[in-house]
């Protein structure tokens, strides 16, 4: 799973209680056209609109619908919340500022906040899988847990999103949710089910997924990207950690085929990176002021 997270440092998420058909956006049950236009709106700020529901044991309080404004990273990442009368006030939502990184000014959350896939119009996977996840995560923590759409990763499914760190979890199975939701609460990364950290770039992920399991460096401000480059075909990512910097290469290569969603009609190859080198460097740690 490493390094399959998608790449998004901005969020918009809305509250809508489905159904969702195949494209959330497109096919929910939203005033007509403010699904496009939203979608647009998002592209053009840089910003990843989920819609977002209460488990069915677990409803919304009905006052307005809850609007979430996130950032992920790599700068310290945040939560906001506000509520909107009706999902067309979003279009007046600044959106550009917020694909820049910068607060809306609505309620500040302390979190965490966790989204649950359970998109079965997009892949059968994400509901018979995500459905028994989201009911026992919401069990668990009631407040911060949501049902989403469409995150990216099927074959991954159960899938949680933890934020503000946008962690990508895969293949959490229900009796696992609990353990996990309080690890992450905890300040704690589960690296049996880490996809990679959603502001890195995917062979960043990876690399920084290797550092932790050699390292076993669990806590979520134990490891800090601070540069990164793409030569030939090697991605070399620096990072700081409680112990020094560590530099780590990773070869960006292709898996063999595999049917990459429950309904895919071919298998296809999918992006792998393998470890080549995890060099501590002191000769950076000299150059630290």
């Amino acid at each position: 799973m490493a390094g399959t997270a998608s790449t998004v440092r901005s969020w918009l998420l809305l509250e809508d209680p489905g159904p969702w058909g195949r494209d959330a956006l497109l096919h929910a049950r939203l005033p007509e056209r403010v699904g496009l236009e939203l979608r647009r709106q998002c592209a053009a700020a840089g910003v990843r609109p989920l819609l977002i529901r209460r488990t069915s044991s677990n409803p919304s309080d009905g006052h307005g619908l809850t609007c979430f404004a996130l950032r992920s990273g790599p700068e310290p990442p945040w939560i906001e919340r506000t509520r909107l009368p009706n999902v067309t006030e979003a279009l007046d939502l600044d959106l550009s500022a917020l694909g820049r990184g910068e607060r809306p000014g609505f309620e500040s959350v302390e979190g965490p906040l966790f989204l649950v896939c359970t998109h079965g119009r997009r892949d059968v996977c994400c509901a018979e899988r995500g459905r028994p996840l989201a009911q026992a995560l919401a069990a668990a923590f009631p407040e911060p847990t949501w049902e989403s759409s469409h995150v990216g990763g099927d074959r991954f499914a159960g899938n949680v999103v933890a934020f503000p760190h946008g962690l990508y979890l895969g293949r959490v199975r229900p009796h696992e949710a609990a353990r996990v939701a309080r690890a992450y609460a905890d300040g704690w990364v589960p690296l049996e089910h880490l996809r990679g950290r959603s502001c890195y770039p995917m062979p960043v992920q990876a690399a920084e997924l290797a550092l932790r399991t050699q390292e076993r460096l669990v806590g979520l401000d134990d490891v800090e990207l601070e540069r990164t480059e793409t030569h030939a075909g090697v991605s070399t990512s620096t990072f700081a950690t409680p112990t020094g910097r560590v530099t780590v290469s990773v070869a960006v290569e292709e898996s063999p085929a595999s049917f990459l969603t429950c309904h895919s009609p071919v298998a296809e190859p999918a992006p792998a990176y393998r470890t080549i080198a995890i060099e501590r460097r002191p000769d950076l740690d000299r150059e630290a002021p």
